[in-house]
């Protein structure tokens, strides 16, 4: 094959080689517009599943690159003067100039022809007389441009000011900063990469850069090669302690802001993109060398097993875009959560510390648990000591308060829809499921939304609270759960909105019924996606209906013995509709902005909060983005949730989207959390509301990370819940744990003890036991010249 590389860094050079040795009869031709000695940034850091693929496939690039490697698995943190160390991660990095003359004494040994000082070729040149074009040049690339209708590239700038600099200061460890200055919140991202210097980036938000000054050289053009030297002398002057008297490095240094770079498709034809080209991650979750060089791995490997380059680039990006996209996926959690850092500059020191460590969601407390179990233990303790609670119980297990209401543990059964009921009575259905999630260990057992009204309902299926004969069937529900459990059980009360008089959900989610119809009201005639009903746009007379079941619920639910009442404004149902500029249009002091969208829910809430109990709590869900352009943010979900407590909800309930057919969700491992832990900073701890976190939460692990890093109060998981209604004492059992907590029905109580499996675990030798490495060997620092122990 002929095959040109556009770009002789890093991931081309690697694929070079690569493919070079698989067959010697390639001849492969790089393009490089900078010299060889010319290269940007300082260190770069590979993990240890990087470095065995590249050991496996090129053992002379990785024997030069292990001699030179600086090895640590420390992480240091200093937030506001308070240091800790965190050990047993695992780094490796280099320096990136180090890196480049490795890969490039290899490709020239290999025979490949490489043309630095120069531009390559027009790429429909390229296309026509080589085999195989790869577009390996980088976040700007030319090649993806030219072919962008192919590619549909998305690039995504974000508000955040970094710039990538150096110091002689060697690092001991992975190395943050976390510094409260008179202007804002600022950080530095540190690492070693070799015995004589370290990668030093500092990062903070726009607007505390623009107080610091920083905009003073806004908009000057820096030529290639030449870094903002005002920037850096006060960047000195700022981190003069964190410098402790070194020098400050500059190579090509001048503020930057990180763009997410994402593509429809990664090949065209015979032209392919390859790292930074294809798309890119925040640095503070791993470096784009990394992520080029395992391209290039994958590349190679495909071209290699395939017989045409068709077959060959299609299993390249099969292989490799489920990788990148997980990658992804916890370096744009990581770079959310470095962009609102100031929002936890109030945080107990330590507790800040082990939410920097999960802020990718990847890294869990079970996660460090195995690797410091020191640092685990502090912050254990720590979270209990903050709130006078027993040292002894996880997280999840220890108790907590809504309102007035105590509840034994932090985990809640979240609301899920049966479509079980018949003309909104529940039967013993809704008996058994919910008194099974009750037995099964929750602090608290959500019904499914229970419908104000005949007309309020989403299908023929759903539950009410119209009529007194519906009533009583929920206390049969509700004193099961308090005569059989120690859970607390709560109703939500919704009403459809637009979304009703559809059918049952395994009969055609969303889709409206073939006959019985009932109609459908709504803020606006706008419908909720295509074949979906057109809802009647509310009067007054609508509204005060509306409020009047509502409140003629909420007696009713008192009655019934519920112990809470969540109202329902998310997910697209009537309230939710009322609070989303997609599906309210209204000109009246109903419609508009955003206090005037927030009215009619409000006047639903105060309703209900006047009938129901004063000593028993009501809270709300919400949808904390839509998930669509023009739709609400999680800017708007903070001022909806600040207005909810306002008027009394004792907790949020943080959901989102389910608003407009056409969403796009950013799915993922507790996906929401970051919503939850926004409004819980900025409303409702200082408020002294709760915040309940929900989505894709699926592990005890992920819920006593969430709550240690006080990204919420307490946990709905529902799905979790179908799969296992015992799930809650389950999660005891795995971590062996026994305590209020976690109640075992009597009946039950012969279960606790987790069941025998097949023996998977050989006996240890005797002198392993006496040779296992003592508890310190966890931290490894990078301390050149001396033993690293």
């Amino acid at each position: 094959m002929r095959i040109a590389i556009v770009g002789g860094g890093p991931g081309g050079l690697y694929f070079a080689a690569l493919t070079k040795q698989l067959n010697p009869a390639h001849e492969i031709t790089v393009w490089e517009r900078n010299a060889p000695d010319d290269t940007f940034g300082f260190g770069v850091v590979f993990s240890d599943e990087t470095l065995g693929g590249i050991e496996n496939a090129d053992t002379v690039v990785h024997e030069a690159m292990e001699s030179r490697f600086a090895r640590w698995t420390d992480i240091d943190i200093e937030f506001d003067g308070h240091p800790f160390t965190v050990g047993g991660q695992g780094f490796a990095a280099m320096a990136r100039k180090d890196l480049l003359h490795i890969l490039q004494e290899r490709v020239a040994e290999l025979g490949v022809t490489v043309h630095y000082r120069t531009l390559a070729p027009d790429v429909d040149e390229l296309r026509q007389t080589h085999d195989l074009v790869i577009a390996a040049d980088g976040l700007n690339s030319a090649v993806r441009t030219k072919y962008a209708d192919a590619f549909g590239p998305t690039l995504d700038p974000r508000a955040n000011k970094y710039m990538w600099l150096g110091t002689d200061r060697v690092f001991e460890a992975f190395q943050f900063f976390v510094k409260q200055t008179e202007f804002g919140t600022m950080q530095i991202h540190g690492y070693p990469y070799s015995d004589g210097g370290s990668t030093f980036i500092v990062e903070m938000a726009e607007d505390v850069w623009r107080r610091a000054g920083f905009d003073a050289s806004e908009g000057e053009e820096f030529p290639p090669g030449v870094s903002d030297e005002r920037s850096v002398a006060r960047i000195r002057e700022i981190f003069a302690e964190e410098l402790d008297g070194h020098a400050l490095l500059t190579n090509n240094s001048k503020w930057l802001s990180f763009t997410t770079v994402r593509n429809r498709r990664w090949h065209h034809h015979n032209v392919v993109l390859l790292g930074d080209a294809a798309h890119t991650a925040h640095f503070s979750i791993g470096s784009g060398t990394k992520l080029a060089m395992e391209d290039a791995l994958a590349l190679a490997a495909c071209l290699h097993e395939h017989p045409t380059v068709e077959q060959a680039l299609t299993a390249y990006e099969t292989e490799r875009r489920p990788v990148v996209e997980s990658t992804q996926r916890a370096a744009q959690a990581s770079l959310e959560w470095f962009e609102n850092i100031g929002m936890y500059a109030g945080q107990d020191p330590a507790q800040f510390c082990f939410n920097l460590l999960t802020r990718s969601r990847r890294i869990t407390f079970d996660n460090l648990r195995s690797r410091d179990p020191g640092f685990a233990e502090l912050i254990e303790r720590g979270f209990a000591e903050a709130q006078g609670l027993p040292e002894s119980a996880p997280a999840m297990f220890q108790p907590v308060t809504i309102g007035g209401l105590e509840l034994k543990n932090r985990i809640v059964v979240s609301p899920m829809d049966m479509y079980s009921a018949v003309d909104g009575l529940p039967g013993d259905f809704h008996l058994v499921h919910l008194g099974s999630k009750a037995l099964g260990g929750a602090g608290l057992v959500m019904t499914e939304m229970v419908c104000v009204s005949p007309e309020g309902r989403i299908t023929p299926g759903c539950t009410g609270l119209w009529n007194d004969g519906q009533r009583d069937a929920w206390a049969q529900v509700t004193s099961f759960v308090h005569e059989r459990s120690t859970a607390k059980i709560g109703l939500q009360l919704g009403h459809s909105g637009r979304k009703g008089s559809t059918r049952l959900m395994w009969e055609g989610i969303d889709e409206p019924l073939a006959e019985g119809n009932w109609e459908v009201v709504g803020p606006s005639a706008v419908p909720y996606g295509a074949g979906c009903h057109v809802p009647r746009e509310m009067n007054r007379q609508d509204m005060d209906a509306v409020v009047a079941d509502f409140a003629a619920a909420a007696r009713r639910a008192a009655e019934a013995g519920f112990d809470l009442l969540e109202v329902h404004a998310a997910h697209g149902y009537l309230l939710s509709s009322f609070l989303s500029p997609l599906a309210n249009h209204r000109t009246d002091e109903y419609g508009g902005d955003l206090a005037n969208r927030l009215r009619f829910p409000l006047e639903v809430f105060d309703a209900v909060r006047a009938v129901f109990p004063a000593d028993r709590p009501v809270t709300v869900r919400i949808s904390a983005t839509d998930w669509v352009p023009d739709g609400n943010t999680e800017h708007d979900a903070v001022e909806i949730a600040r207005a909810f407590v306002a008027h009394g909800a004792a907790a949020v309930d943080v959901s989102s989207g389910q608003v407009a057919k056409d969403e796009k969700p950013a799915y993922g491992r507790s996906y929401q959390t970051p919503f939850a832990d926004r409004i819980r900073h900025e409303v409702a701890t200082p408020a002294g509301a709760a915040v309940i976190a929900v989505g894709a939460i699926s592990s005890y692990d992920d819920v006593n990370s969430i709550l240690l890093a006080g990204r919420a109060d307490l946990c709905a998981l529902g799905r979790t819940h179908l799969y296992n209604p015992q799930w809650t004492l389950q999660a005891a059992a795995e971590q062996e744990y026994r305590g209020p907590g976690a109640g075992w029905p009597v009946q039950f109580a012969a279960g606790r003890r987790k069941p025998p499996t097949s023996r998977t675990d050989a006996v240890r030798p005797r002198l392993a036991l006496l040779r296992e490495a003592p508890q310190d060997a966890v931290h490894l620092r990078w301390t050149p010249g001396r033993p690293t122990a």
